[in-house]
């Protein structure tokens, strides 16, 4: 079944290391990313944009595979179900999805907004037992169509954010989404400490995990981070075995195609990506 990520993010803060949210895009993702976890016995989000949501035939179509896996493939781990980067009304139509976890990004908004609108999400949120994320700072780069330019968090509007209630909150530290460029100044460890202390016991999330160096993340582990999104790296695994295999098999053109064969490389690329993060992390054997 699904869960929330509150637990799981609390026992993450308190035991000093992160929950990995990889984002789904099909099913081979979506099995690759669960197997992974099973094999880890480490707890897992699975992020939907909203892009990712439409291209899989809306959200109801997603909750409905991913419950169908769980019980197929016996998953016993905690598995949570998250709208990444979510619009209000995405939101909204996630809940009634049957989505165990939503994001609302209001950090586009003026602050007193993303109050209003994020205040009104925790009371639906509250009342189904559902975790919900905001964002203060955005993040940099593109998801989705969700540009930030990677400003760092307020840490007094990041403490008006959560003192509404949600269980998570995004801080901009400086990170981005996508590749970072050679000429990166690397994360805020300073915005980072501010808005720990000014919002407590809260877990923080950590957007744009891929390539951020190692001693970075861990760092930002000690200092409350408990969920860190990796996206970009998954995709470049999955890009990059799919293209081997193709450019191995070009000579075998006219005798059929198989999509699972073809998928096949892709999906134990994701697997192996998946795993090295949750040892990096340290969620391993947490679930």
């Amino acid at each position: 079944m699904l869960v929330s990520a509150k637990e799981m993010l609390n026992k993450a803060r308190e035991g000093k290391y992160a929950v990995g949210q990889f984002n789904i895009n099909n099913l081979e993702w979506t099995k690759a990313i669960l197997l992974t976890a099973q094999e880890c016995n480490s707890p897992v989000i699975l992020g939907v944009s909203e892009g990712a949501g439409k291209y899989m035939c809306g959200y109801k179509t997603v909750v409905g595979m991913v419950k169908g896996m769980i019980e197929e493939l016996n998953i016993t781990v905690p598995v949570a179900l998250h709208l990444d980067h979510g619009s209000f009304e995405g939101a909204k139509a996630c809940i009634n999805a049957g989505f165990s976890s939503v994001m609302f990004d209001g950090s586009h908004y003026s602050i007193e907004e993303n109050i209003a609108k994020t205040t009104e999400l925790v009371n639906a949120c509250n009342v189904l037992g559902l975790s919900l994320e905001a964002e203060v700072g955005s993040i940099g780069g593109e998801e989705d169509g969700v540009i930030g330019a990677g400003e760092c968090a307020d840490p007094d509007e990041c403490k008006a954010i959560a003192d509404l209630g949600v269980t998570m909150l995004a801080a901009g530290i400086g990170n981005i989404h996508g590749k970072y460029p050679e000429n990166w100044a690397g994360l805020s460890f300073e915005t980072l400490a501010a808005v720990k202390e000014k919002v407590g016991d809260m877990p923080l999330v950590l957007h744009g995990g891929t390539g951020i160096p190692a001693d970075m993340i861990k760092k930002a582990i000690s200092l409350g981070v408990a969920k860190i999104n990796v996206n970009t790296e998954c995709q470049l695994a999955f890009q990059a075995a799919t293209r081997e295999y193709i450019e191995a098999g070009k000579d075998q053109q006219g005798k059929g195609f198989d999509p699972r064969k073809l998928l096949a490389p892709g999906f134990e690329a994701i697997k192996a990506t998946v795993k090295e993060k949750m040892e990096l992390f340290g969620s391993i054997g947490k679930a």
